[in-house]
């Protein structure tokens, strides 16, 4: 009986019946295979294959779970147009802020100055009903009547018109000066012939300001120069 015959010309191994070729060495039973020594290529892990984009075999920029980038990202066109954005809109909240203070400025500046004018304008409107009172007055110190508690009180009640900025003014011989003097008539004037101004020769009535505000211009006489 013929052996069988196997394709390249290889045979049976006797002991384990496994076709070898007969350039291939058979191992020794119990011996460890040829590539059982060799060390295993490893192949790519899980964490490899998160670092490539499967499209377009690349590298990705960041891992997917979460770790540090790979590389910095590129700041393109639309990070530059955000920063355009913010840029322009601190701008524009720093001039309303800047408007905002400029105006609440000019808004002190005038309610300081109605607060002002309001006051000035109540202590004129107290002065002025008291003008009658302060004629009284003068009145009696003219004619040596202001005497007793009664000069008493004339005199406090000066002192706080005086405090108010209350000024009474006009005496003979000031030069006329139709801003605050009023002339009702001329009258001769001792010394005449030396006076160069239309002079003040005698006083019907004083005059009243307070804070440079005429609220009564002095009532007088006058005398021209020769």
């Amino acid at each position: 009986m013929s052996e069988p015959t196997y394709p390249n010309g290889s045979t049976p191994d006797e002991v384990s019946g496994e076709q070898v070729t007969p350039d291939q060495e058979v191992p020794a039973p119990g011996a460890p295979a040829a590539d059982e020594g060799r060390a295993a290529k490893p192949g790519p892990t899980v964490h490899d294959r998160r670092r490539v984009d499967p499209k377009t075999g690349q590298p990705r920029r960041h891992e997917a779970s979460g770790g540090e980038p790979d590389e910095l990202p590129d700041a393109g066109p639309v990070v530059n147009a955000k920063v355009c954005e913010l840029e322009e809109l601190v701008a524009e909240r720093t001039a309303d802020l800047q408007r905002l203070q400029a105006e609440y400025a000019n808004y002190k500046k005038r309610v300081d100055r109605d607060r002002a004018l309001s006051r000035q304008g109540g202590v004129e409107a107290v002065v002025t009903d008291l003008l009658p009172v302060m004629d009284s007055i003068e009145a009696a110190r003219e004619h040596d009547e202001l005497v007793g508690g009664f000069k008493l009180v004339a005199d406090e009640l000066e002192k706080l018109a005086i405090k108010y900025g209350l000024e009474v003014y006009g005496e003979v011989g000031e030069v006329f000066d139709p801003q605050v003097h009023e002339a009702l008539m001329h009258m001769p004037y001792p010394g005449e012939d030396e006076i160069t101004e239309t002079t003040v020769s005698a006083v019907m009535q004083k005059g009243v300001r307070i804070n440079d505000r005429i609220l009564r211009p002095a009532r007088v006489a006058v005398a021209d120069p020769q």
